[in-house]
């Protein structure tokens, strides 16, 4: 019936996707939901990260988690930013940081006095006037909650996602999640309603609102309900990774920060946990091929491997509709970019948030709250998957055809003109919404070296004198601040020390 109350959310799958989404329901839908989750130990689950962005930490403590109590749960650690490292030419290497780069003046982002002072002869590198890359590259965290000289670090974490799934699940559990294991070996449908999963076991799962969690297959959105795919590729042309765990070298510091290596065609990953590193390396099957991305990924690790290389297919893309009828999909069943900006969970987390947001009350409202949901996901997917362009478009290296191919290929329009906006005027158009701010793009584009070629007009009503007060003011407070923070390692040890590993 069109007036039909939805009361009943059944999650098709468990991982990452389908525990955050039975938490999160558990937390907020309220007693008058009967939540229930579908999952077949059986069916291996594919890690979409252990690397974070700071949004993290905002659904976290949204279900009331304590942070150190989660660190040492899931074998965590602090994140401040991303390196990447021979990505704009063979050498060099910048830094993405989740914290604030030097400081505004006016109306002027600091970006624009960095230009002017660069020009001068009187500014290091970009990042030097940031607290968070300073901290980072120190290897030192506390939390900092900023005062009248420097502003706050911003972190996310680094954690083994199947622990966090596993802690997800305790929580979701005590709060009334009911799960179901066993495969699912029918969806029936009416139309674009799906009413109830079949299970292998002849069980008959029956709901008022589904969620797809069932990862590439897509086996709700994609393969029952027919929702058709955005194939991004040809901007994004990695299709594989193969990714192995690796032991902690013999007095290693503890970095908190993730690190993207470019290779001869594709990236490499380096996430520090507190009890091993994970690595990957992402690739085009079309420059490369399997055993030579395994043989570059093994020839690349901090110590022993600790288990044997897992290779992984995906594409690039989205699904046509994300939500139709009263099946919403998330995670990898909804679309896929590969996880070089560490996005993977961020799109898990904001296609939650949008679900609940546009929660439907009864049947009759589905088709619209449908159409709204769709829109705002294709539009965030668009964006994020920019920005990820962006690494590959904006560089210098041409000494492989993986290289010379990303190099010369046209990127979408609206990315275009972003780069050459900032390029000759250092200004960043940015739509309020998006998930990556100001700060952010203005990290990359400069680190890929595109710096602007000239600064914002106001900076010439500065003197050189005073340029260089500013400039040194500024570095002179980060290195004390610096100083005054722990070591990360020494931090985590304190406050959040790893527990044994639960499954």
């Amino acid at each position: 019936m069109p007036d039909q109350p939805i009361q009943t959310l059944v999650i098709a799958g468990g991982g990452t996707s389908g525990w955050m989404m039975a938490a999160a329901a558990a937390r907020f839908c309220g007693p008058g939901w009967r939540i229930v989750l579908v999952e077949s130990d059986a069916i291996g689950t594919v890690g979409v990260g252990e690397a974070t962005i700071p949004q993290i930490r905002l659904f976290n403590a949204g279900l009331g988690i304590d942070e150190t109590d989660f660190l040492s749960a899931t074998q965590g650690t602090l994140k401040l930013g991303i390196e990447f490292v021979d990505w704009w030419q063979p050498g060099q290497r910048y830094m993405h940081n989740f914290g604030e780069v030097g400081r505004a003046l006016s109306v002027v982002p600091f970006h624009h006095w960095w230009t002017a002072a660069r020009a001068a002869g009187l500014a290091g590198d970009y990042g030097h006037y940031s607290l968070n890359e300073r901290a980072a590259r120190a290897g030192r965290f506390a939390p900092f909650g900023g005062d009248n000289t420097l502003p706050p670090l911003v972190w996310a974490y680094h954690f083994d996602a199947g622990l966090y799934a596993a802690y997800l699940r305790r929580y979701a559990e005590a709060r009334g999640v009911t799960r179901h294991e066993g495969r699912i070996a029918q969806v029936e449908t009416q139309g674009e309603t799906i009413l109830a999963l079949h299970m292998d076991d002849g069980r008959r799962i029956t709901g008022d609102l589904f969620v797809d969690c069932s990862g590439f297959r897509s086996l709700l959105l994609g393969e029952t309900l027919g929702s058709g795919w955005h194939d991004w590729s040809h901007w994004l042309p990695c299709d594989s990774a193969v990714a192995v765990p690796c032991a902690h070298a013999a007095g290693a510091v503890l970095t908190p920060y993730t690190r993207s290596t470019a290779r001869a065609a594709g990236w490499q990953w380096r996430i520090p946990l507190q009890h091993r590193i994970g690595n990957g390396h992402v690739f085009s099957s079309a420059h490369l091929s399997a055993d030579e991305a395994t043989a570059t990924l093994l020839a690349n690790l901090d110590g022993p491997g600790l288990a044997e290389p897992r290779t992984l297919r995906f594409q690039a893309g989205r699904r046509d509709k994300m939500w139709i009828g009263n099946c919403i999909g998330l995670g990898l069943a909804a679309g896929f970019l590969e996880p070089l900006e560490s996005t993977s969970i961020h799109l898990i987390q904001s296609g939650i948030a949008r679900l609940l947001a546009l929660l439907p009350g009864d049947a009759a409202t589905l088709p619209v709250l449908a159409a709204e949901a769709n829109r705002q996901a294709a539009r965030e997917m668009e964006w994020v998957r920019d920005f990820i362009i962006l690494h590959y478009k904006a560089t210098a290296r041409a000494d492989t055809p993986f290289w010379q191919q990303v190099q010369a290929m046209a990127v979408p329009p609206e990315l275009a003109e972003r780069m050459d906006l900032f390029r000759h005027t250092g200004r960043i158009r940015r739509d309020h919404d998006e998930l990556f701010t100001e700060l952010a793009w203005a990290q990359v584009l400069i680190g890929q070296g595109c710096a602007p070629l000239a600064a914002h007009p106001l900076t010439a009503a500065m003197g050189r004198d005073d340029l260089a007060g500013f400039m040194g003011l500024l570095d002179r407070a980060i290195t004390a601040g610096v100083a005054a923070l722990p070591g990360h390692g020494d931090w985590l040890a304190h406050h959040a020390a790893a527990q044994e590993t639960r499954s």
